[in-house]
């Protein structure tokens, strides 16, 4: 049975996703993480016995993170009037730069979670929550996005978003033509 200090397991893993980002999907190994968190040779192995187990609770980490921060996102959205261009734009600009190692880590694991089952099974929340996010978020704000679309404005979302992700540079202007050619795949041009 591993051990059970959730502050260790938890710098293991944002070890793992640091290295994801970094490093690839092939850098990650139980010794670099041990290194990347600075413990003990043996710890990761403790944690994770084997390669797979360290990338399932990677993905694990990155979709609880993803949680925490939807749900910060939301609630400082819903105090503020803004038009589904501007929360488009803040979001991808946001996870292009500020968050840009998580996802960077999180096209690793889907890209590995092809040939992982495990993996996959661990990553399957990600996309049922974004349905059910986003359309909550647009409930709550008072965007009018017909359910049928959402999965549409979804895929183009995480187009773009792979693409800023993987860019040498973001700026406002890129994202904002982005979100205008989103909104207006999604025939949603009168929300702009």
């Amino acid at each position: 049975m591993p051990p059970t200090n959730p502050a260790r397991r938890r710098a293991l893993t944002d070890a793992a996703i640091t290295l994801l980002a970094s490093s690839g999907v092939h850098g990650l190994t139980h010794r670099a993480v041990e290194k990347e968190a600075d413990l003990p040779p043996g710890t990761a192995s403790n944690y994770f016995r084997d390669r797979e187990t360290l990338l399932v609770a990677a993905a694990g980490r990155v979709v609880e993170l993803h949680l925490a921060d939807t749900g910060r996102a939301t609630d400082l959205a819903a105090g503020q009037p803004a038009t589904l261009a501007d929360l488009l734009t803040e979001s991808l600009l946001t996870a292009a730069t500020t968050l840009r190692d998580r996802y960077l880590a999180i096209f690793e694991l889907q890209l590995e979670a092809v040939r992982r089952p495990a993996l996959a099974a661990a990553l399957a929340g990600l996309s049922g929550m974004a349905a059910r996010i986003t359309a909550g978020q647009h409930d709550k704000l008072g965007h009018p996005v017909p359910r049928e679309r959402i999965p549409t404005l979804i895929a183009l979302y995480e187009g773009a978003l792979f693409g800023l992700v993987t860019a040498p540079n973001v700026d406002r202007d890129a994202v904002q033509s982005l979100v205008r050619a989103i909104l207006d795949g999604c025939g949603h041009a009168t929300v702009l």
